[in-house]
């Protein structure tokens, strides 16, 4: 690592600091609920405006590829840019680039709810995925230079709480305002929480930085966002165009090249480089990346399973369908906050190792009772146990990655922590969802027998084509319908038992090489020495 000095926290001119330049008790929970509440903003903006898809395509006349790039562009955006503006926050100063990020996030909602067109829509979503890159790893970096050690893993627990159930919550709030409204409300929600975080964030967030003497790395920046942009791109567009297609292979060729390049040129420059990439060799930071890439993974992969089956077999709406999630993000929230005690009586090893075997068993048991007759209560207490098992794997997780990089290298360390949820969730999106297609078509065919042809083959692209064919009427419906439905569950089996493989191997991964830390996770990274204005 550098040789950076310490990172120096800001001192608090009114007095409301305690010793040593550490915010008091007040300041702090101040603190927490505005880095919560920008938080909040950038997470609800990822899933929100999936649930006006149709509303979309409507509104401007757009195709369905358009309507994707509306809403995939936002986290391209976001993931490409996190490890690079993280850096940022570190060198100009945690507090100004947090409030940047809001502005432009703020300015950017704004002007997509407003959007007279599409190109105009895309635009402003790319912007709002700036300025949500600014603000995601810094409000974890606030938390980790501001809080003391011993209250570190609790505020840490909240922040991994709102990151972890804030898609869902902000999935619902977007639903009833689609329900109740239109669309372009979806955008007042972001919004108003920018303008109370930016309040508070004014009124109370310190500011830190780090103090060195070398130059950003700007190889290293733009190599890890060309890395990040191609392997984002090719696991969005991948299941869309396919993985043979031209763009999707160019796309994954690039990414590829470039994080080699990233990873050879940052060992080249050591005790410059953005981000140590030999501290991968390291327990704490390779389990915690491992861990979050795979639970954000076949966390994403599932909602993508869950949600049709919500609407399509189960027959709900949009609103309920979400809503019908809520017991999981809830219990998700729950566990989060509860994960740093219990990592402080059985060590965070042991609280990820039973958060990840229960995530598991509530995949194979949700892959085991599941059917078109047994509706959502065959398949809520799988929900409810996948919830309470993301949940205590975490927070311990989030801790490890933190704790390995020292304080003055928060801004990265939080950058790496979001840079790894969001691959993960691409690749649970992409792989989980491929699974389940494959398992529909599959089953599906058999079950055809007899039916015309083109019926048939509109039917095989998925079951919400199927039941649309079926619902324009006809001899074959109810033939159609119960085909669609069963081959969706046998499609769901086969991504489920993928996810408990996927949980199986994290177990055991955990289990031998999981990170050796203290009680809380906490790592031996030097506490920041004095304070100063930056």
């Amino acid at each position: 690592m550098s040789t950076q000095q310490p990172a120096q926290t800001g001192h608090d001119p009114s007095g409301a600091a305690g010793d040593g330049g550490v915010p008091d008790a007040r300041r702090r929970r101040t603190i927490l609920i505005a880095v919560c509440i920008a938080l909040m903003a950038v997470i609800a903006s990822v899933s929100g405006l999936g649930v006006a898809q149709p509303d979309l395509a409507v509104a401007f006349g757009a195709s369905q590829s358009t309507v994707l790039w509306i809403i995939n562009i936002y986290t391209l955006g976001l993931a490409a840019l996190l490890l690079p503006l993280g850096a940022l926050g570190d060198r100009l100063g945690r507090k100004p680039v947090l409030i940047t990020g809001l502005a432009v996030f703020g300015t950017a909602s704004a002007a997509a709810g407003l959007a007279p067109s599409a190109e105009v829509l895309l635009a402003a979503r790319l912007l709002g995925g700036v300025g949500a890159a600014m603000i995601m790893p810094i409000t974890l970096a606030v938390i980790t230079s501001t809080f003391p050690r011993e209250e570190r893993g609790r505020a840490i627990g909240a922040w991994t709480a709102v990151a972890g159930g804030g898609g869902i919550l902000g999935m619902f709030l977007s639903a009833v305002l689609v329900d109740v409204a239109n669309w372009r409300w979806l955008f007042v929600l972001p919004v108003v929480l920018v303008a109370v975080a930016l309040a508070m964030t004014l009124r109370s967030v310190p500011n830190s930085r780090e103090t060195t003497g070398h130059a950003f790395d700007t190889v290293g920046a733009l190599t890890s966002v060309v890395a990040v942009a191609g392997l984002v791109f090719a696991l969005q567009e991948g299941p869309e165009r396919g993985w043979t297609d031209p763009a999707t292979a160019l796309a994954s060729a690039v990414g590829a090249v470039a994080a080699a390049g990233f990873v050879a040129w940052e060992l080249r420059r050591r005790d410059a480089a953005l981000l140590d990439v030999r501290l991968f060799g390291e327990r704490a930071l390779a389990g915690g990346s491992v861990t979050l890439l795979a639970v954000f993974g076949v966390q994403a992969g599932i909602f993508v399973v869950l949600f049709p089956f919500l609407q399509a077999v189960l027959g709900w709406s949009g609103l309920l369908s979400t809503l019908a999630l809520m017991p999981m993000a809830v219990l998700m929230m729950a566990a989060s906050g509860l994960a740093p005690r219990l990592g402080a009586r059985v060590g965070p090893r042991a609280t990820m190792a039973t958060g990840v075997l229960l995530a598991g068993a509530g995949l194979a048991l949700m892959a085991s009772v599941v059917s078109v007759d047994g509706g959502y209560l065959s398949v809520l207490p799988g929900m409810l146990a996948m919830g309470l098992g993301m949940g205590l794997s975490m927070t311990p997780s989030t801790e490890a990655i933190t704790g390995a990089l020292p304080r003055d290298r928060q801004g990265v360390a939080s950058a790496l922590n979001d840079v790894t949820r969001e691959l993960g969730t691409a690749l649970g999106v992409a792989l989980l969802g491929a699974l389940l297609s494959t398992g529909y078509r599959a089953a599906v065919g058999p079950r055809l027998d007899g039916v015309p042809e083109g019926t048939a083959d509109t039917a095989r692209e998925g079951v919400a084509n199927a039941l649309d064919a079926a619902h324009q009427g006809g001899p074959y419906a109810r033939e159609l319908i119960l085909a669609a439905r069963e081959s969706f569950v046998d499609g769901w089996q086969n991504a489920m038992w993928a996810g408990v493989a996927v949980m199986a191997v994290l177990f055991l991964y955990i289990s031998v090489l999981g990170p050796r830390l203290s009680a809380g996770g906490q790592s031996d990274a030097p506490e920041p020495v004095g304070a100063k204005v930056p």
